[in-house]
């Protein structure tokens, strides 16, 4: 007979903005599959932030960029990320890291997190080489400026800020 525990299902949620999804986030993703039999991508709906996609854009990139992996749930959020967690049934938060600024953020969110809820771990993951460098706000400004974010970004996101940002 098999333990309650090898019947639940190991969720993991990897929040973020993703305005727009970039090949990093997508590399993060596909990474954090092996660690989990659920992956949720949580979109931050009610961040504090302005935004160049609103939310229902952002949810459709990811979606469709996301849609050959069948345990992956693209869905969004406006509460403390904490709740949300707890609303999934969720034991662990996927987090990606670029550069060692990127660590030193991450690192407090994690701790107030773990102040809030102990139960809920954060796991780090960096980025693969490649994708180091690549941040949406970089990325969003050489698409205003007209420049070349084939590199960054899928073709679809790249059509899309094209769109935004035509005769800016």
């Amino acid at each position: 007979m098999a333990r309650p525990e090898a019947s639940k299902k190991h969720i993991g949620i990897y929040p973020g903005t993703f305005d727009p999804v970039t090949r990093g986030h997508l590399d993060i993703i596909e990474r954090g599959l092996k660690l989990f039999d659920l992956l949720i991508v949580a979109v931050a709906a009610g961040f504090s932030k302005a935004t160049l996609f609103d939310v229902d854009e952002r949810l459709e990139l990811i979606r469709r960029e996301v849609k050959k992996y069948p345990n992956v749930r693209v869905e969004s959020f406006d509460t403390l990320l904490i709740e949300y967690v707890r609303e999934k049934k969720a034991r662990t938060v996927l987090r990606g890291l670029r550069v060692m600024s990127d660590f030193e953020y991450e690192f407090q969110m994690a701790l107030i997190n773990r102040k809030l809820d102990a139960s809920i771990e954060t796991v780090f993951m960096m980025t693969s080489e490649s994708y180091a460098p690549v941040s949406s706000r970089f990325i969003k400004e050489i698409a205003r400026l007209g420049g070349d974010v084939s590199p960054f970004v899928t073709p679809l996101v790249a059509r899309k800020l094209k769109g935004k940002f035509k005769g800016v």
